[in-house]
């Protein structure tokens, strides 16, 4: 029993915490990431692209509305 709990924490985790914490951070840094970083958010999407395609119709990082003054 502790097995088969410890693959279903295991599977959430892998398709749901860490692409969520992912998807955050690539809402913060993907406009100001130095090119290590931009190499390593590749990695980590297309190591946890189950789970980021799992979350991504519930996801809205449009961007924001510019205001023109006038």
């Amino acid at each position: 029993m502790a097995i088969a709990l410890l693959y279903l924490v295991l599977a959430g985790a892998y398709l749901l915490i860490v692409p969520l914490a992912i998807m955050l951070y690539l809402k913060l840094r993907w406009y100001n990431a130095t090119s290590f970083e931009r190499g390593f958010m590749y990695f980590l999407v297309f190591f946890f692209f189950p789970g980021l395609l799992l979350l991504a119709p519930f996801m809205n990082f449009r961007p924001q509305r510019r205001q023109i003054s006038s």
